[in-house]
């Protein structure tokens, strides 16, 4: 007789994929609840680039916004509260969302759009410079917007000819990173090392003859400040 001998393999079991929530992504992680987070925050407005599934930078800079606008602790990791919220948001709808500022400078209503705005401008004027420095340029943002001389919204201020170097350079396009926000913040908190300056600029660069017209205030690291 002829027996069959059947050789019987031990397969692991596969892993299901992970749904977002179920563990906890920071940067270099990869699979399908990044793909998950990364549609999720595209949703809300937030860049994330391609959603692939990795956990780059750019998707960290995300989260970190998302955080940071959420009042949550600004590290560019998704736990368990992260992944809720953002769960939530999206099933609620909450893509759009005006956010209420109140500060010392009186009730300003942002939406998030200006938040980013005026984030992108401290990052792409003075990403260099120290914390207080980058507090004084998101000031002096919001000192042009107050005084009425420059536009009526966060936009007009921005994009004003000429008014900002790095919306001309194109760095203002860069995405910002958590200490822009937090500079943003405290300068909406009413922080102003500026001391109300509606100009600034680098000394050693600037070529025009009517910003030296200006009154200077003072220095903060490679940019003078006047009215």
């Amino acid at each position: 007789m002829i027996f069959s001998v059947l050789t019987i393999l031990t397969v692991p079991a596969l892993h299901a994929e992970a749904y977002l929530g179920d563990r906890t992504l920071k940067y270099g992680a990869s699979g399908y609840d990044v793909i998950q987070l990364q549609k999720n925050l595209s949703y809300l407005g937030y860049q994330v680039g391609k959603a692939d599934g990795k956990f780059g930078w750019q998707t960290q800079q995300a989260v970190k916004n998302f955080q940071w606008n959420n009042g949550q602790k600004v590290d560019g990791i998704v736990g368990r509260q992260t992944a809720s919220l953002i769960i939530q948001q999206v099933s609620g709808g909450q893509a759009v969302r005006p956010r209420a500022v109140t500060t010392s400078r009186g009730n300003l209503t942002l939406s998030r759009q200006d938040i980013y705005d005026l984030a992108r401008v401290v990052h792409g004027e003075a990403r260099g410079e120290s914390f207080l420095g980058q507090v004084a340029v998101a000031a002096v943002v919001l000192n042009r917007l107050q005084s009425g001389q420059f536009g009526n919204t966060i936009q007009d201020v921005i994009f004003q000819p000429w008014a900002f170097t790095a919306v001309h350079d194109k760095q203002f396009y860069l995405e910002p990173d958590a200490t822009s926000y937090q500079a943003v913040q405290a300068a909406l908190s009413g922080a102003d090392p500026s001391d109300g300056a509606l100009y600034y600029w680098n000394p050693r660069t600037a070529t025009s003859k009517w910003i030296w017209s200006r009154p200077i205030i003072k220095q903060i690291g490679q940019h003078v400040f006047a009215y």
